[in-house]
């Protein structure tokens, strides 16, 4: 099937041509659900009386029963000398069994409400045809991983939670967010003019912990097909780690498998969805 050159400018349009509209935004579509519906699920107490989650991302309560708790959160705790009660300790494995089975990063793309902000920035940035633009190490979030446990550790706080843009959007949308957009508008603005991706790519530690967790995880993306690629990049423009698809795709000279390995991948699914050639 010929592609006209029109379709060719953005990511993503050459599979709509040849997928079809649905298909080739599937797993997006069923993510930014997810997102949405695990925000509405802390949202509906406060705003509506339907006490289905009571607390937070960092620590929650469902139905009652169901203790989840941030595992970065409770280090944090621990590090500061905070000694948990046992439902928290009980609702961090929990939490912690549940990604190091479906992989650590998949908090960053189907549940972490702050991927909307940062991917409305790559999709505008795309949009606009601005550059990579800064160079930062993506290992700098493990540096500020580690800071913030010696901070907690130093201080006696949770550190990072004062600082948490999660927790800022969180408690803003309950109690009104004010000088919080602040900091919401700075991390948009920083992904767009600043560095592509910079903030869940190179700075966040909530993402770099997660991505430690990744690293064991059996649930990954497969480059199944990838004598198909026809090198058209487009899953490389829209992959928020896309450091990770290399080796799984053009791996094959060097005996590389075509797994994706690599901890910090998201498992969000637009590479499979951007692909005309279905290679992943």
């Amino acid at each position: 099937m010929s592609i006209p050159a029109a379709v060719m400018k953005r990511p993503g349009l050459e599979a709509i041509a040849v997928k079809g509209w649905l298909r080739a935004w599937k797993w997006l579509l069923v993510r930014r659900g997810a997102q949405l519906g695990f925000l509405a699920l802390f949202l509906a107490g406060p705003w509506f009386g339907w006490c289905i989650v009571k607390g937070t991302l960092s620590s929650s309560l469902t139905l009652g029963v169901l203790p989840l708790t941030d595992p970065y959160v409770l280090l944090q705790s621990l590090s500061a000398r905070h000694w948990p009660e046992l439902t928290a300790i009980v609702g961090a494995l929990i939490v912690l069994g549940a990604y190091l089975l479906v992989g650590g990063r998949m908090y960053c793309s189907w549940v972490c409400p702050m991927n909307l902000v940062t991917d409305a920035a790559a999709w505008l940035r795309r949009r606009l045809g601005l550059g990579a633009g800064a160079h930062l190490k993506r290992e700098t979030r493990y540096a500020i991983l580690a800071a913030s446990l010696a901070v907690s550790a130093l201080t006696g706080v949770v550190a990072w939670e004062l600082v948490n843009p999660v927790t800022i959007l969180h408690r803003g949308l309950l109690f009104g967010i004010g000088l919080g957009w602040i900091v919401i508008a700075a991390i948009f603005l920083f992904d767009l003019l600043i560095a592509r991706l910079g903030w869940c790519g190179h700075l966040c530690p909530v993402g770099a912990f997660y991505g430690l967790i990744g690293h064991v995880s059996p649930l990954r993306v497969v480059a199944r097909r990838r004598s198909q690629c026809n090198d058209c990049m487009d899953c490389m423009n829209v992959c928020p780690e896309p450091q990770v698809i290399t080796p799984a795709l053009k791996g094959e000279k060097k005996g590389l498998g075509p797994v994706i390995m690599d901890g910090a991948c998201t498992n969000c699914g637009r590479c499979i969805d951007v692909c005309s050639k279905d290679v992943f």
